[in-house]
């Protein structure tokens, strides 16, 4: 699963767009992509303005959404996109278009096409800049086309990378064209019709066979809009566990793989790279472990012939003890209070689905605790005097979530919220499945969800505690103590949890 933003290359503040990009990057994203309107006066040019972004960024992807073919040549986009490719370390892709606006393409020197010409054309330029990139192939680029023609042209130069060719289609005979030919699909959301995801991938996959090629060879991309509300009021339009969701369904159902968000609202960047596409992930990942519907039981032997299932044996997931170090004097809960669940049957065997399920719980919960210890061990070292503030912030930019937001405060916020995400993953839809599927888990689960509130409020206290430590020259004891009492109420919390709920997820399955 890989996650993008989709910009608009507005040049009245052409600094505004370059600090949407570099953001993008800042806060996670693995792709920036940008509007390609050549006849439009009020854009940038888009491969200038990719050209100026990559200088400005170290591991994003980029690519136009879509190249406007007909005012671009392909043998000249080739060498534009392998230079491009060669200077920014392999991170250029190139998504490709028919064309459309055919007005302002004519006006602008263009030749205006059919729908049924824009395909062959867009064909025929698929084998110019191909041919151009295949630097071992003997002789020059030679395409007599109908629309486009090179005569020998010399190869080269190559890109760093096997750049993938997206392409925008929404038509069968665009559709077709991609599953014979591109990389990628890159159609946009809010233009497709109930069903069309799966039409759409049907033609593909079919042309894709007829071609001689898996149609696992073709990535499935889209470009998505939304609001984000407090309140659900329509498709992505609502809070982000929403989003999540609905993004999800499309992942699983449509085998999406690539999100593009199409916002120039920082705002939106940061919410979408932090709250939506880590809960998509581990939605996806827990859905895909948890495996398809059961087949259908065959009729059940007499008690004494019963067999276990093929690879069954005794639970063997372990769940994280906790390690009863305490940093901090305050104490949000007693421990001792914790109800306990029902005892797992000793006679119960678990299949190795049954065991990933459980494991993914603790999965989950390992990524969180390094990501705390991160943090933790960051606070420590400022405290020391090993690093300064700023040397620290840097150190963030390795960190896993990589959702630092330029500071050590506004990190914390970043983090905060994949904790809050994760919780609300598991109040909304884990631990409902669980307390019907077991209601002798109901005390459990009543225990679990007072904490998830307790520890909120711990996470505001750190993420003021760090706002302050960057604003004020003295906020170091307030800091080191709101992170060492985060560090003993989300790691005491996550083992119980894992002690009561590891065995019943492999029971029950996850939801």
């Amino acid at each position: 699963m890989t996650f993008g933003s989709f910009l608009t290359p507005g040049n009245a503040d052409p600094d505004r767009v370059v600090g949407l990009a570099v953001l993008a990057e800042q806060v996670g994203f693995d792709l920036v992509t940008f509007q390609d309107h050549p006849y439009q006066p009020a854009f940038l040019d888009t491969w200038t303005l990719m050209s100026f972004v990559a200088a400005r960024t170290g591991t994003v992807r980029l690519a136009a959404n879509v190249t406007n073919l007909p005012l671009r040549p392909p043998a000249v986009l080739a060498r534009s996109v392998a230079s491009l490719d060669l200077l920014s370390g392999g991170r250029v892709e190139l998504g490709l278009g028919a064309g459309a606006f055919w007005e302002a393409i004519e006006a602008m020197g263009g030749r205006r096409l059919s729908p049924g010409q824009g395909v062959r054309a867009l064909e025929e330029a698929i084998e110019v800049i191909r041919q151009v990139w295949d630097v071992d192939a003997r002789g020059g680029v030679r395409v007599d086309g109908e629309f486009h023609r090179v005569v020998g042209a010399k190869r080269g130069p190559a890109p760093a990378h096997d750049v993938g060719i997206w392409l925008g289609a929404y038509k069968p005979r665009m559709l077709a064209l991609t599953g014979r030919r591109a990389d990628g699909w890159l159609p946009s959301l809010g233009y497709l019709q109930p069903g069309d995801l799966a039409r759409g991938n049907a033609v593909i996959d079919e042309a894709a066979r007829e071609a001689g090629r898996s149609p696992a060879d073709v990535r499935r991309l889209l470009n998505v809009t939304g609001r984000f509300t407090p309140v659900g009021r329509g498709p992505l339009h609502g809070p982000p566990e929403q989003w999540a969701e609905e993004l999800a369904d499309l992942a699983l159902g449509d085998g999406i793989s690539t999100f593009i968000l199409g916002s120039d609202d920082p705002e939106d960047l940061r919410r979408f790279a932090a709250e939506v596409a880590p809960a998509v992930r581990d939605l996806v990942a827990a859905e895909r472990k948890a495996g398809t519907a059961a087949p259908e039981p065959a009729p059940a032997e007499p008690a004494a012939q019963q067999r276990p299932p093929a690879g069954a044996g005794a639970f063997a997931v372990v769940p994280t003890p906790d390690d009863g170090v305490r940093r901090s004097a305050i104490r949000v809960w007693d421990e001792t209070t914790r109800p306990t669940g029902p005892a797992p049957d000793p006679a119960r065997t678990y299949t190795p689905h049954d065991q990933a399920s459980a494991q993914h719980l603790v999965d989950v919960h390992d990524g969180l605790r390094a990501e705390l210890a991160r943090l933790h061990d960051l606070v420590e070292q400022v405290g020391a005097g090993l690093l300064d503030a700023g040397t620290a912030r840097s150190h963030i930019n390795t960190m896993t979530i990589r959702q630092n937001k330029w500071t050590l405060g506004t990190y914390c916020e970043s983090y905060c919220r994949v904790v809050t995400t994760h919780h609300t993953l598991e109040d909304r839809g884990i631990f409902p499945h669980l307390r019907a599927g077991d209601p002798r888990l109901g005390p459990v689960i009543d225990r679990l969800e007072q904490e998830h509130h307790a520890i909120h409020d711990v996470l505001e206290r750190v993420d003021r505690a760090l706002v302050a430590f960057v604003s004020v020259s003295d906020g170091m004891a307030e800091l080191r103590a709101a992170v060492d009492l985060l560090s003993d109420t989300l790691l005491s919390h996550l083992a119980y949890e894992e002690r009561e709920l590891v065995e019943p997820i492999a029971r029950l399955g996850l939801h």
